[in-house]
């Protein structure tokens, strides 16, 4: 098994317009951690995905698409007790779409070590994949997270740290607390400008650079700093790389999952740091230009359409 990751995935409502008018909505998942996943199995890549779901329609749903995009759910768990989270995506301006979160007590938030434990050492993965939005469901889904962060290092699995941080689940606080802990483990750190601020004490200049270069102090293998429209830049201690942005005419939100698997995709190739941006900025253009989530998810063969640097 290529990569390992697990974390909530819920129902997906998207509107056409304002929630209090009404109308239809387009149904599917969302979430960072199946969205990378999904991402990394069109370019080809063995994944395995072991979240939690209700045991109701709303997680049959989550499991068949998954199953259907090609990542291994076998390691998933029903919860009887719990319904599938859900997410309200709310368009109110080109580049401004509010989301409600329905997910305080769902089957992903409940996700114990125990399982996480048992699916990991079942397959020891190359790469685990985890963000910081697992941390912020509930004190047992943190302890989930722990308990592979330490299983990862038994393994010698390289640990993937996506910051991704999201304010409407929790404070920057606490934030702060749990990714202060966590981002020395990581091989691999990825976070915007904004998000490095979370994983070091307070003092330290607003400045990317000098913020990635106390993390590799700390024992970070490589922090990738995304920068949107200014693209990426990489810093180990082998020296910075940076890679611009693709110009292209974004219409969705996705791009940050895309950026992701492009990075951990080429990784997992063997392929230099600077080829590995290339191909995050790739995956980035590409599913930016979807106004879904995973689903502008590119396959292998579509980078090479803007370049063959992007292959």
């Amino acid at each position: 098994m290529s990569v390992f990751t697990f974390g909530e995935t819920t129902i997906a409502l998207r509107g056409s317009g304002p929630l209090r008018l009404g109308g239809s909505m387009d149904v599917s998942i969302a979430g960072a951690e199946s969205g990378v996943a999904i991402g990394l199995a069109r370019l080809g890549h063995e994944v395995r995905w072991a979240g939690a779901v209700g045991d109701d329609e709303a997680g049959e749903l989550v499991l068949r698409t998954l199953r259907a995009e090609g990542v291994d759910v076998s390691a998933a768990s029903r919860d009887s007790g719990a319904p599938t989270g859900l997410v309200l995506f709310e368009p109110r301006l080109p580049e401004l779409t509010r989301v409600h979160h329905y997910r305080a007590g769902s089957a992903g938030s409940r996700i114990t070590a125990c399982s996480v434990a048992e699916a990991f050492s079942a397959a020891p993965p190359r790469v685990l994949y985890l963000t910081g939005v697992t941390p912020a469901l509930s004190r047992t889904a943190r302890s989930a997270a722990c308990l592979a962060l330490q299983l990862a290092a038994e393994h010698s699995t390289l640990v993937c740290l996506d910051v991704n941080y999201q304010a409407e689940l929790w404070s920057s606080g606490e934030a702060g607390e749990v990714m202060r802990e966590w981002a020395p483990k990581a091989d691999v750190l990825i976070a915007s400008d904004d998000e490095l601020a979370l994983c070091l004490p307070s003092g330290v200049p607003d400045d990317a650079g000098l913020r990635a270069k106390e993390l590799l102090a700390l024992g970070v293998g490589e922090v990738v700093v995304r920068r949107g429209a200014a693209g990426a830049t990489a810093y180990s201690v082998q020296g910075r790389v940076h890679r611009p942005a693709l110009a292209v005419r974004a219409v969705g939100s996705a791009d940050a999952d895309a950026f992701v698997t492009g990075y951990l995709s080429a990784l997992l190739d063997g392929s230099t740091t600077a080829a590995r941006l290339e191909r995050a900025t790739a995956a980035r253009a590409f599913a930016g230009a979807s106004r879904e989530g995973w689903e502008g998810a590119s396959p292998r063969a579509e980078p090479a359409l803007l370049g063959p640097g992007m292959r």
